[in-house]
């Protein structure tokens, strides 16, 4: 009976410490796409201020005077050129840095 009893607090702590990590899990969770939302926001206002630096009095424009802009120009065999160029340089530079990682973590 004794046996039994150690059984069940053991089952019992068990039990809570689960429902403490998925508490923990959750928390985490949350706080990973709050910092997502915020990491989002901050790329999204710095691209904003980009655009409006390299566009001549961007402000008395409307957002769709703007988009249309974008997906004229964005859509030209020279810009899809250059952006085909731009991606590929970040392959290879995520290349380079896995690359240069793992050689730093067999050292």
């Amino acid at each position: 009976m004794a046996t039994s009893k150690k059984l069940a607090e053991q089952i019992a702590a068990a039990e809570s410490e689960i429902k403490e990590k998925e508490k923990k899990l959750l928390e985490l969770k949350q706080k990973h796409k709050a910092q997502e939302g915020k990491e989002q926001t901050h790329r999204l206002i710095e691209r904003g201020k980009i655009l409006e630096s390299l566009i001549e009095n961007a402000a008395a424009l409307t957002d769709g005077q703007i988009q249309a802009f974008l997906e004229k120009t964005i859509t030209t065999d020279f810009a899809v050129k250059i952006l085909s160029q731009l991606k590929q340089q970040n392959v290879e530079t995520t290349s380079e840095k896995s690359e240069t990682e793992r050689e730093t973590a067999e050292e």
